[in-house]
């Protein structure tokens, strides 16, 4: 069992950025890959970066923009997600997810943390 605690939410004004952890109680850490999701009021869950046990990640919000970027530190079991040039649409609860390399789906996942972004 894996537990993962996020932190870093909160409000911020568009444009700004923020950085969201994730802690990890597993370990060895490096045995997961890790994700962000993020849920807007009246949207389904979707899935923002993930990033395997030696730094191969994948940006799926905006990816194009440079905007959002994904890291871990496998010493520290702890993943982050940076976020800036925040918009509104950011604005959601971000989830930090974890899988076993060879599984399907993720299937830990922390309580989540709210992300606002107001004008």
């Amino acid at each position: 069992q894996v537990q993962l605690i996020e932190t870093g939410g909160g409000l911020v004004q568009a444009g700004g950025s923020l950085r969201l952890s994730c802690a990890a109680s597993k370990r060895p850490f490096n045995d997961y890959i890790m994700g962000w999701f993020r849920q807007a009021p009246g949207k389904e869950r979707e899935i923002v970066a993930s990033i395997t046990w030696n730094d191969d990640s994948t940006i799926n919000v905006d990816p194009a923009e440079g905007r959002i970027g994904i890291s871990r530190d496998n010493a520290k079991s702890t993943v982050y997600l940076q976020m800036n040039s925040l918009k509104l649409e950011d604005t959601g609860v971000y989830y930090c997810a974890a899988r076993v390399p060879w599984g399907s789906r993720f299937e830990y996942w922390g309580q989540g943390t709210q992300v606002t972004v107001s004008t």
